[in-house]
């Protein structure tokens, strides 16, 4: 006992003896700063007693309070310190310092081969060509968004930047954001913030993300508000509208800004009360069943002009969308896109639960709904876009290849505004002053610099993709398909994805000849008129 003892109390001892005994000679110079010192050290010590909450501190007073300085710094250490460079929590290294390098124009190339285990399980490349097709021009590698029920569509390039909210990012971080946009002429997604003077100072094309809170078209008591919606819908600026069912980081999941956090520009920006909480409902209002999406989706597009309407979901229960899908065939009504959002997104905080057990991963998400359509005929109609851990040219080819038309990403376009992946987006204190209210934080971030690495991000990025293309004897991204994409199996075979996976067969759902029992028994279950599935008997 005498021993444990010791061992927890002896440095306060010491600090507090040295100090007692060191006063009566405090005139000499060279003591003075000790005394100093140890004297502050036993007050941290005697409130290490005193205090409740944590009974390291009351156990092992002043020592205590290491374990807590490690703990607060820890994450700097292991990404510093520790981590390789394929350790990836969540971006690892290599993807970031690729992010950076092409965001600062310089070379990504790496010399002495590649550092992965190609033969890995899951190891994943794709095919080349023994005739290499000539270089395409990356600025042309577009897609029309705009179905046949659309009378403004909209040119999108195939990498844009994906829904993050004023709010969550700082003014600096959305103004160079929408700056470098609209130098490299490719979309910015508004997030459910809706549209801040930020994102019109430069001019850079809008997705408007429409979320459950309806802000910036919403009623004093938080529903849809028609003329309010018209009026921000039809501004040249906004391209697209899309209606935000859920994100991969927590589907199913509302969110709440406290009303501390509430500032003037962000009550103004979401049409919301200062001195409130500023709930985002984890529904809808304006709908409650799949044919009312529908009816909703056409009254957007009638309000904002004939503009492209779509919706961005993480997929859940499979049957909800093959009812979103029959409520399509019932009406004759057709969103213009859909965006895929998988469960690895996320750039806000989610509760761990969520972030790590709820939703459908990106790739099986996508493949689901490109089947889906394709099932139905509809596939030609409706344009599909995919967002989720997304940063390089390897990324965007592998969701085209497997059905997407085009590509968003949230936290690289982070990482190429100065983002240090130090995961306090949720504390107010990001040291980059990208995720953060802070006016003094958020002064650090230079706009022009960051915008111009935005637009070289993106430019670099897509002249990536064009050389990827080009090996594989392609011409533009459109091309790429499930042949060209290949998954080591095992350390002796690999397949390509056009053999993983089932692909339906256009209008192989209608017909009811369905290839694969999962696709057949998700169609019974589906409803148009409910988001609640028909009971299938088993087989």
């Amino acid at each position: 006992m005498s021993l444990s003892l010791l061992s927890r109390y002896a440095f306060f001892a010491l600090c507090v003896i040295f100090t007692l005994a060191s006063l009566p000679f405090i005139q000499h110079e060279w003591l003075w700063p000790i005394t100093l010192v140890t004297a502050v050290l036993s007050l941290i010590g005697v409130f290490d007693l005193l205090q409740s909450p944590h009974a390291v501190r009351r156990n092992y007073p002043i020592l205590g309070n290491i374990r807590y300085l490690v703990e607060g710094i820890r994450p700097e250490i292991r990404q510093y310190l520790l981590e390789s460079d394929s350790d990836a929590l969540p971006f690892s290294r290599a993807q970031r310092s690729l992010v950076y390098s092409r965001a600062k124009n310089e070379t990504a190339d790496k010399p002495f081969g590649t550092l992965i285990d190609v033969y890995q399980s899951g190891f994943e490349f794709i095919g080349h060509s023994m005739r290499p097709a000539p270089l395409s021009d990356p600025s042309a590698f577009r897609v029309i968004v705009g179905g046949p029920q659309c009378t403004q569509p909209y040119s999108a390039s195939v990498f844009n930047i994906s829904a993050m909210s004023f709010g969550s990012l700082s003014a600096n971080a959305i103004r160079a954001l929408n700056q470098g946009a609209k130098l490299g002429n490719f979309a910015h997604d508004t997030g459910e913030g809706s549209i801040s003077p930020y994102h019109r100072e430069h001019g850079g094309d809008l997705t408007w993300e429409l979320g459950s809170g309806y802000f910036g078209c919403r009623t004093s008591d938080g529903r849809f508000d028609p003329e309010r919606f018209a009026v921000q819908a039809q501004n040249p600026q906004v391209r697209m509208i899309e209606i935000k069912m859920s994100q991969g980081a927590k589907p199913g999941h509302g969110g709440i800004l406290p009303k501390h956090k509430v500032t003037k520009e962000i009550a103004e920006t979401r049409g919301i009360m200062m001195g409130e909480d500023c709930i985002s409902p984890s529904r809808h209002s304006a709908f409650s069943t799949p044919i009312e999406l529908m009816q909703f989706i056409a009254q957007l597009r009638e309000l904002s002009g004939g503009k492209p309407v779509g919706f961005k979901f993480c997929l859940g229960h499979p049957w909800e969308f093959m009812g979103i899908a029959k409520a399509m065939l019932e009406t004759g009504i057709l969103p213009d896109f859909i965006v895929v959002d998988g469960k690895e997104g996320g750039t806000g905080a989610a509760p761990v639960e969520f972030t790590d057990h709820i939703g459908v991963p990106l790739r099986e998400g996508l493949l689901f709904v490109h089947n889906t359509l394709v099932g139905l005929n509809l596939r030609d109609k409706i344009k599909l876009g995919a967002s989720g851990k997304i940063v390089s040219a390897f990324d965007i080819a592998s969701v085209l290849a497997i059905g997407a038309d085009w590509a968003n990403s949230a936290r690289g376009f982070m990482f190429a505004i100065g983002c240090i992946q130090s995961q306090s987006c949720h504390t107010n204190k990001c040291p980059t002053g990208v995720a953060t209210q802070d006016p003094l934080r958020q002064r650090a971030l230079v706009v022009p610099d960051k915008a111009q690495r935005v637009f070289n991000f993106h430019r670099n990025t897509l002249k990536a993709l064009a050389e990827m293309l080009a090996a594989a004897g392609l011409d533009h991204p459109s091309q790429l398909s499930a042949k060209h994409l290949v998954r080591r199996m095992s350390a002796t075979e690999i397949k390509l994805f056009s053999q993983l996976h089932v692909f339906l067969k256009p209008g192989e759902l209608l017909t009811g000849e369905v290839n694969g029992e999962f696709y057949s028994r998700m169609w019974q279950m589906a409803r148009a008129d409910s988001f609640e599935p028909h009971e299938v008997e088993a087989a």
